[in-house]
């Protein structure tokens, strides 16, 4: 490989690996500022269906969470009976976990009342950093912290107000995701990327 080829390759974060849907979910939305209530339920759900397992794990169920769990519409997963728990807890394409399937309609009950209390769960979870994504610039992932003060006082209010499987490391992988924080590696072709589009929501 010539000096040319080699700076033309993109660099991206270690941990997407070669994983052609890890490296999709990198470019396309690790980090992205998400505003939109109904994507942002989503990810906590998925986060939370993570807990003790690889996001890869989830990433290849997505399509069949997405299915079972109605769009992610919190109105239709807060209805959900304990027949449609059974129902979930026999399909293989979703962590068959009977307190994470129960946890996800608790959330969505709680995420409900949220909305109707502050008007938006997107200006409620953003009120966390100010407003607007962190911009923090790790050299090496394993400066990445595992946990934050934010994430830590997210977690504890979600918890106040009645979530599950939101403790302060699941939160702080929810943030990232949605980027309230840009983790982006500061030599990844998507730092410079996610913190412009940090600069315009601002």
């Amino acid at each position: 490989m010539t000096g040319a080829q080699r700076s033309t390759k993109k660099v991206r974060c270690g941990w997407c690996r070669s994983d052609p849907l890890y490296v999709s979910y990198h470019d396309q939305e690790w980090g992205v500022p998400v505003d939109d209530d109904r994507l942002l339920f989503e990810f906590l759900i998925l986060e939370g269906a993570q807990a003790g397992l690889s996001w890869s794990t989830i990433l290849r169920k997505r399509p069949s969470y997405l299915e079972a769990f109605e769009g992610f519409e919190p109105e239709r997963v807060a209805r959900f009976t304990p027949r449609k728990v059974e129902e979930l807890l026999r399909n293989p394409g979703i962590v068959r976990n009977r307190l994470k399937i129960e946890s996800a309609i608790k959330n969505a009950k709680a995420f409900l009342k949220l909305q109707d209390e502050l008007g938006s769960f997107a200006a409620y979870q953003w009120a966390f950093v100010g407003g607007k994504p962190r911009q923090n610039h790790f050299a090496a992932l394993s400066e990445i912290p595992a946990v934050t003060e934010e994430a830590t006082r997210f977690s504890q209010d979600l918890k106040r107000r009645g979530f599950n499987f939101v403790g302060p490391t699941i939160v702080y992988a929810h943030m990232q995701a949605v980027g309230m924080v840009n983790d982006h590696v500061v030599d990844c072709f998507r730092h410079a990327q996610v913190a412009r589009l940090g600069r315009r929501r601002g």
